[in-house]
């Protein structure tokens, strides 16, 4: 598969999680189209915003629809009662398909992906307090030859390289098999997808979490506290963060948390909120940054 495939499927898969996860309208979906065009197709044609409209109608199908963009197929309908007015039949085909694309990976999917998910959160009420990031491995089979990095060819359509397809950690337990990796930020309340990303199958959660929570950040019009897994928690990663609110799990593989949890409970726990658990605080300091670490104690049987 070329790397312009690679693309592609990204484009439709991100629109069918959506999609898929949430369940909106008909008309919503509509809505959401026009503020995609509005985003990226300042200079598109209305042939292209019509197309990138049966993207989303047809989402997961598209490759196997495929035959509906030929202009032979539309050659005996009435387009322009159809579909609108100043539509011709020959405005309809796969060529224009590949140029709606690459507008949409020249302007960014991650980018697209949250500007639908900033609408979904207004209009759906959707709480924000906490934004959790995690990331998955997809395991693919086959030979998958990656794009060799050409400037020159790429000039012009991306400042990105497209992802690697390649072996790394995996998730779901395929080591033999090459990966891709999905990083996702969803909400806190029914688990809604505010952030998506595709990346290299190698790439390190460490290498990448502060920098996403920082994007993220930025373009959101809201506050939230950041939640991910240890990967995040790293020196460099809190100076990166230092005017966010994040939580975190303080890996054991830094000696002052192997200490605590090695050291005798100094006080008295305080009961939690959640039945069978207690805790005791400490202020710490690493990296230079004021927090508070919770020690979790768990009673036997829950009691």
């Amino acid at each position: 598969m070329s790397c312009e495939n690679h693309r592609d499927r990204d484009i439709v898969k991100s629109s069918y999680i959506f999609s898929q996860t949430i369940g909106i309208t008909r008309q919503k979906k509509r809505q959401l189209v026009e503020s995609v065009n509005k985003a990226y197709a300042d200079d598109s044609d209305e042939s292209e915003n019509i197309i990138l409209e049966k993207m989303r109608q047809h989402q997961g199908k598209l490759y196997q629809d495929h035959y509906i963009y030929s202009p032979d197929f539309f050659q005996d309908k009435p387009i322009e009662h159809l579909i609108k007015e100043g539509i011709k039949a020959s405005d309809l085909n796969d060529d224009k398909i590949g140029r709606v694309m690459d507008k949409l990976y020249k302007y960014g999917l991650t980018k697209i992906f949250l500007i639908i998910a900033l609408e979904v959160v207004k209009k759906f009420g959707i709480e924000t307090k906490y934004s959790h990031l995690d990331s998955s491995s997809l395991h693919l089979h086959g030979e998958y030859k990656n794009c060799v990095n050409n400037e020159d060819k790429e000039q012009g359509i991306n400042k990105e390289n497209p992802i690697n397809i390649t072996q790394g950690y995996s998730r779901d337990h395929r080591p033999d098999l090459k990966q891709c990796i999905l990083d996702l930020i969803v909400s806190s309340d029914g688990d809604i997808p505010l952030f998506f990303r595709g990346a290299s199958g190698n790439e390190s959660d460490k290498a990448v979490f502060a920098h996403i929570l920082v994007e993220y950040s930025k373009q959101i019009d809201f506050d939230s506290i950041m939640v991910a897994d240890s990967a995040l928690y790293s020196e460099s990663n809190l100076k990166l963060m230092v005017n966010m609110n994040w939580i975190s799990r303080v890996p054991l593989s830094i000696k002052k948390a192997k200490n605590l949890l090695k050291a005798p409970i100094s006080k008295e726990l305080k009961p939690s909120d959640i039945k069978g658990y207690s805790y005791q605080e400490e202020k710490v300091f690493y990296g230079g940054i004021e927090q508070r670490w919770l020690r979790r104690e768990r009673q036997p049987n829950g009691y």
